[in-house]
């Protein structure tokens, strides 16, 4: 696990120069890489790659980076894992394509795999989570590359005559040339969903690489030049696959092929030359992953959970029985407003981009806590995604089915009612379900049924000053197919990299925690894509096969309790302890001065939440994450 970072100059650069500021970038990306960094520079054809490292596997000098082939054609900087590592180098021996090794590094193992096979076969091959730039100085063509789901974060984009790139934003902004003004479309989007999804990012100009691509910049690359990137996995195809070719199976064939499946993921996982450990916090997904862990490892499993003092957020107690009963070696942390209140002022730093998930503070608490006792953890994230366990799946088909049923001119009409009672009510508890209902009831088709229930801001273009309408979010493969499977398709190509995966990388690599992630493993995707949807969702229970398999580890009747969600009571805490910090954030003149947004929806959402007729977290945390996210981005620059 490093951070990476580098850029491209056409046009050649002094030496002394671009190590400077080759340097200057990798520093700050120091807490993704403790232990190690380094640079290479060409400067005739103006490439610089740049890493910092976290050693995980080979934490001998063998392993540093940027690292060469053998035959140094290549150079490569590397932020991941290859969990399948050491089957790619027996088969690289088994025809006779592998080198004299000189350590036992997967970096050393891929660059071997891409001499042979070339960058995308060799991706194909690679089991693991990753981002790279990799130098062909035969070809003088710089490639970037992202894994399957995008667990490992690449931004880049040219500045002047300068192509950046890097694992954060914060190493592009240490460049010289930098000088992206914030993507007020983006802005938009952020309040609209919480996050801001590739390929676009906070910043025009700059994007984030979509995940499973390649893009490649030829060393005569013109300025401003994006070419097309290349699709080597997609998770489009595979869920068209898996619907077009189910599995045909029963129940007790599919519990033993993810039984199966799962157990190869989480052993292939472990792969360390360091302490391992993983999160529990009593819920499915993650007693899934430790259950398995537990049951192929020799020691206990070093486990880790967080809890608060206000039991409605509180999973500990479950996490704490569960534990027990795997017998793993158990931890608690217990967070409290005083812990938020400590941790809220270095967020904008922590997650470089403004992200409206209010969970970012304990995914960073616990990966702190964990840190002390442990260098890698498995997660139980992925689980809702794949095997179709949100509630909001089964909320937006029972309304639409509902809905669908009614002729659109009397849907419209009944809109424009709900949407004056929303204004003439604004502020009230009332006045904010008219607004959800008209959101509903305007909607033209399910996907836009399925748009209302994850909006936060339905007008956010309004809102942000100078920003135009989001497009409407929809999966144009799965057009007329099921409604769950689009709904699980959405949220796989944006949600789940862009929300869930980009909260977890910062928090945990800001404390230089890496964190794996079973419930991703592509033949494990695969498999679910092709589950049929009574495998998923049955009698009302989401994530049907999931739980099943589960119970062969656990009792089910500590299974059996209400979904909670990694939640925490940002609410209350606005309303008290959070208060003055969100006051000076949300300040009338200040949003007027700033320029971003419009001061008076932003000021009656505010006091609405004072008030208690209304909790307005989910539409006010992005706000003010971004306000947040400015003023440090002001003191930086």
């Amino acid at each position: 696990m490093c951070g990476i970072t580098g850029f491209l100059r056409p046009s050649g650069f002094a030496r002394a120069d671009a190590e400077h500021w080759a340097q200057r970038m990798s520093a700050c990306l120091v807490h993704r890489g403790p232990d190690d960094g380094g640079a290479w520079l060409d400067e005739r054809a103006g490439v610089a790659l740049a890493q910092r490292r976290l050693a995980i596997i080979d934490l001998s000098p063998a392993g540093k980076q940027p690292m060469s082939s053998v035959s140094g054609r290549y150079v490569m900087v590397y932020n991941g894992e290859t969990y399948n590592h050491l089957e790619i180098r027996a088969e690289l021996e088994a025809v006779r394509a592998a080198p004299t090794w000189r350590g036992h590094s997967d970096t050393e193992t891929l660059l071997a795999a891409i001499e042979h096979w070339g960058l995308e076969q060799a991706l194909r091959r690679v089991s693991g989570m990753f981002a790279l730039a990799l130098w062909d100085r035969s070809q003088h063509e710089l490639s970037l590359a992202r894994d399957r789901l995008g667990e490992k974060p690449l931004y880049f984009g040219w500045q002047g005559d300068c192509l950046l790139f890097g694992s954060e934003l914060k190493a592009l902004r240490a460049h010289p040339q930098f000088a992206a003004p914030v993507d007020r479309d983006a802005l938009a989007e952020l309040l609209r969903y919480g996050y801001i999804a590739a390929p676009a990012s906070i910043y025009r100009g700059i994007g984030k690489l979509m995940p499973g691509s390649v893009v490649s910049f030829p060393a005569n690359s013109a300025a401003g030049a994006i070419p097309a990137p290349r699709v080597y996995w997609s998770i489009l195809e595979v869920a068209a696959r898996g619907l077009a070719q189910p599995f045909d199976g029963d129940d007790a064939a599919a519990c033993a092929m993810l039984d199966t499946e799962l157990r190869r993921a989480v052993s292939q996982q472990t792969i360390a030359d360091v302490p391992l450990g993983a999160f529990l916090s009593g819920g499915i997904d993650s007693t899934a992953v430790v259950a398995l862990l537990q049951a192929q490892s020799t020691q206990r499993v070093r486990t880790f959970t967080v809890g608060f003092e206000e039991s409605e957020f509180d999973e500990a107690r479950h996490a704490a029985v569960v534990a027990r009963h795997l017998g793993t070696e158990h931890a608690e942390m217990r967070v409290t407003a005083a812990d938020a209140l400590r941790v809220i002022p270095v967020l904008p730093t922590l997650y470089d981009e403004p992200l409206g998930d209010t969970s970012a503070i304990p995914t960073h608490l616990i990966a702190a806590f964990a840190r002390r006792h442990v260098t890698v953890c498995l997660s139980g994230d992925g689980g809702d995604e794949m095997f179709g366990g949100y509630d909001r799946y089964g909320g937006t088909q029972r309304m639409w089915q509902r809905l669908r049923h009614v002729p659109g001119v009397l849907r419209t009409l009944a809109a424009a009612g709900c949407d004056a009672l929303a204004r003439a009510g604004s502020g009230s508890r009332a006045g904010w379900r008219a607004e959800r209902m008209a959101l509903y009831l305007a909607a033209r088709d399910s996907d836009e049924c399925y748009a209302a229930k994850t909006q936060q801001w339905p007008d956010a273009g309004a809102l942000v000053v100078g920003a135009a309408e989001a497009p409407r979010r929809v999966a144009p493969a799965f057009t007329g197919s099921d409604l769950h499977a689009r709904m699980m398709l959405m949220d796989g190509v944006t949600y789940l990299p862009d929300d869930i995966l980009a909260k977890v990388d910062r928090a945990a690599m800001a404390v230089s925690l890496e964190t794996r992630i079973p419930l991703l493993d592509a033949r494990i995707v695969e498999f679910a894509w092709s589950l049929p949807q009574r495998m998923k969702v049955r009698d009302g229970r989401t994530k049907w096969l999931l739980r099943r398999l589960v119970s062969r580890y656990v009792p089910e009747a500590l299974m059996e309790r209400p979904k909670m969600g990694f939640g925490i009571p940002v609410g209350a805490w606005l309303r008290g302890p959070l208060r003055g910090w969100a006051e000076s954030l949300l300040d009338a003149e200040r949003l007027r001065r700033e320029g971003f947004f419009a001061p008076a929806p932003v000021r009656a959402r505010w006091l609405a939440h004072l008030s208690g007729s209304r909790d307005a977290v989910d539409s006010l945390w992005p706000i003010l994450m971004f306000q947040a996210w400015l003023a440090d981005a002001a003191t930086q620059a």
